[in-house]
């Protein structure tokens, strides 16, 4: 079967396409998948330059969740048959042995590009919005909008009842951004603390969503609401920045670090919750996750590569 390998840490260019061996029979209390569709993300990018958090080490498969049908059911697994099409994690691979407790199966009406498309985006930016409190009619602050996780974020944000203010590097972006609900939209090229402030009759953003760090993360600092909080989601800028405790101290501010790995790994329960509640909205229409580009394996080095110039808005998939 085929499969997309990070052999050593390096850039996209350094990927291997390659024929491996299927995985066995599903073991007791697993699922076998074959995956249909597969999602990407900037944080793959990270991960293979030998710079992410965890510690996973070559060679591994790329990728994160994607979305298959059952064609093996193990022992002591309630609940799936074969044939079901379901959300697994497993990266650029086409069939995988996976715990069905991190299964979910879709409902009817659901395209299996849509289910690919929403799920570690959309997970992570609710399980962010729960950790800061959002409350409807407080102002939220999202950057990097157009991305995957920000763009997951300014629709989560509206269905939750706040005032989004959604920031991107271009106006074509913005443009998506305002589409799905943005309530205003800042061009941050040129900076966004003191339109922030003007929108906001000087308080700042009670939760600034920042995927981005870095000159971004200095810049919220400044237009951040008494009793504000900001969430680290990422560092597509390349840099970690270093939180002013005076200035948190002075806003009476709060500074939130959070990883959907590490809610998957400690609170598996809540992670599954979540996983659930995110189903729901998807079948209801609440959320739309947005399809930016597709590839085939044999393309994932352009795959990556327009994450890399960032040309994406919302998700990139690989079929």
């Amino acid at each position: 079967m085929k499969a997309v390998l990070c052999e050593k840490f390096g850039t996209p260019k350094d990927l291997v396409v390659k024929d491996i061996d299927p995985p066995g029979p599903p073991a007791p209390g697993e699922l076998q998948v074959n995956l249909k569709v597969r999602g990407i993300a900037f944080s793959d990018l990270v991960r293979m330059a030998g710079n992410y958090q965890d510690t996973r080490e070559p060679p591994y498969v790329v990728g994160g969740d994607g979305s298959g049908v059952v064609t093996a059911v193990g022992d002591e697994v309630a609940g799936f048959t074969t044939g079901d099409q379901v959300v697994a994690p497993g990266g650029c691979v086409e069939i995988v042995n996976v715990p069905a407790s991190a299964v979910t199966k879709l409902p009817d009406g659901i395209d299996l590009e849509a289910a690919a498309a929403f799920g570690n985006n959309y997970l992570t930016a609710l399980h962010g919005l729960k950790l800061a409190r959002l409350q409807s009619g407080e102002t939220l602050l999202v950057h990097g909008a157009a991305g995957g996780v920000g763009l997951a974020a300014v629709d989560l944000g509206k269905m939750m009842g706040a005032r989004v203010i959604a920031t991107a590097s271009s106006d074509a972006k913005l443009e998506v951004v305002k589409e799905f609900g943005a309530d205003e939209i800042i061009n941050y090229s040129d900076g966004f603390r003191d339109q922030v402030k003007e929108l906001t009759g000087g308080l700042g953003a009670d939760v600034i969503y920042d995927p981005v760090g870095g000159d971004i993360f200095d810049e919220s600092m400044r237009c951040i609401a008494p009793y504000g909080r900001i969430l680290i989601v990422g560092f597509t800028s390349g840099r970690a920045a270093l939180a002013k405790t005076n200035h948190l101290l002075v806003k009476d501010a709060s500074v939130i670090g959070y990883s959907v790995g590490t809610l998957q790994q400690r609170r598996p329960e809540l992670a599954r919750e979540y996983a659930d509640t995110l189903m729901d909205y998807l079948v209801k229409g609440r959320i739309k996750p947005h399809i930016s580009h597709r590839f085939t394996m044999d393309e994932i080095v352009d795959a990556y590569q327009v994450i890399s110039d960032r040309q994406v808005i919302g998700k990139v998939l690989i079929l």
